[in-house]
C-alpha cells in the first residue's frame, strides 16, 4: 500500500502508551469466550491494538464473510488490513479517522471518552477479489496518559455488495440512562437531503425506529413529550416525508443513525 497513507495512518494515532500486554491478553480471552457461542452471521470483531499497529483478535465470522487471514491481521497488521479497502476510499477514511480523534481530543472531556461510540462505512476486497461495503461500530477500551483511543473493538457489519457509496462517520456517547446521543456525524461524498436534520432529530429518529413513544424516548433524553414531538413534526417537514414509517425506513436504508 502507500507508504504516505500509512506514515498518516501512524500520525493520527501517535502514542507514548507503554502498553500492558496482560490488559490486551484478557481482553482476547473474553472475546475468544464470546466467539464460542456466536452463530455464523454476517458481524465480525476485530480488536485494534494502535500502539503495535496490529489486530491481535478477530472473530471467527470475520473469516467466514471476507475469506482474509486472521494471522496476518495480528503479525502483519494495519499494512495488510489498509491494503484490502477500496484505493478509492482509503484517502477518505483515513480523513475520517484524523477528523475523528481531533474531535475527540478537542471537544470531548477525557473523562467521558470511554463512553464514546464510533460509526463509519468503508469498502473492503474480500479474498474473492470483489469488494464489500461495511459498516463499523468502535468503541474504545483503553485510553493512553493524553486519553487518546488505543486499544478498540470493532463490531463490523457486512451492509453491501461493493457500490460506490458516501462515506459516513458518527460519534455518540453514552447519557446517564445508557442511551446514545449524537454528538457529530459528517458525510464525506456528497450533500444528502439528511443533512438538515440535527443532532438531537437523529437520536430522536434513531428511538422511534427502536419502538419507542414519545414519552420514553423524552425521559432517554431528558427532554419533554412536547419538545419530543416537535422535533418529529420538523423532521417530517423538513424531510418532506409524509409518515414516522417512512422516516424510519429511509434512515434505515441510508444507513444514517
Amino acid at each position: 500500500m502507500d507508504s504516505d497513507l500509512l506514515d498518516f495512518y501512524n500520525e493520527i494515532f501517535e502514542t507514548n502508551y507503554n502498553l500492558d500486554r496482560e490488559e490486551v491478553i484478557v481482553h482476547i480471552k473474553k472475546l475468544k469466550e464470546l466467539d464460542k457461542f456466536l452463530p455464523p452471521s454476517s458481524s465480525f470483531f476485530i480488536l485494534s491494538d494502535t500502539p503495535n499497529n496490529n489486530f491481535p483478535y478477530v472473530s471467527k465470522n470475520f473469516v467466514t464473510n471476507l475469506g482474509l487471514d486472521p494471522e496476518l491481521m495480528n503479525s502483519v497488521g494495519v499494512p495488510y488490513w489498509l491494503g484490502h479497502h477500496h484505493p478509492d476510499d482509503l484517502p477518505v477514511w483515513m480523513q475520517i479517522l484524523q477528523d475523528l480523534m481531533g474531535y475527540t481530543l478537542t471537544e470531548v472531556k477525557p473523562e467521558d471518552r470511554k463512553k464514546l461510540s464510533y460509526t463509519w462505512t468503508f469498502r473492503v476486497r474480500t479474498a474473492a477479489g470483489n469488494f464489500v461495503n461495511l459498516f463499523e461500530h468502535m468503541v474504545p477500551m483503553e485510553l493512553d496518559a493524553e486519553g487518546k483511543p488505543v486499544i478498540g473493538l470493532a463490531h463490523i457489519t457486512v451492509v453491501g455488495d461493493g457500490e460506490a457509496l458516501p462515506l459516513k462517520c458518527s460519534v455518540k456517547k453514552l447519557n446517564d440512562n445508557n442511551e446514545y446521543e449524537t454528538l457529530l456525524t459528517k458525510n464525506y461524498s456528497q450533500i444528502l437531503l439528511s443533512d438538515g436534520v440535527t443532532n438531537r432529530e437523529r437520536d430522536i429518529i434513531r428511538l422511534l425506529a427502536l419502538g419507542n413513544n414519545s414519552k420514553q424516548i423524552s425521559q432517554k433524553l431528558f427532554i419533554s413529550p412536547h419538545t419530543v414531538d416537535t422535533h418529529r413534526r420538523n423532521i417530517l417537514k423538513k424531510l418532506k416525508v409524509s409518515s414516522t414509517g417512512e422516516l424510519v425506513a429511509y434512515f434505515t436504508q441510508q444507513q444514517l443513525f
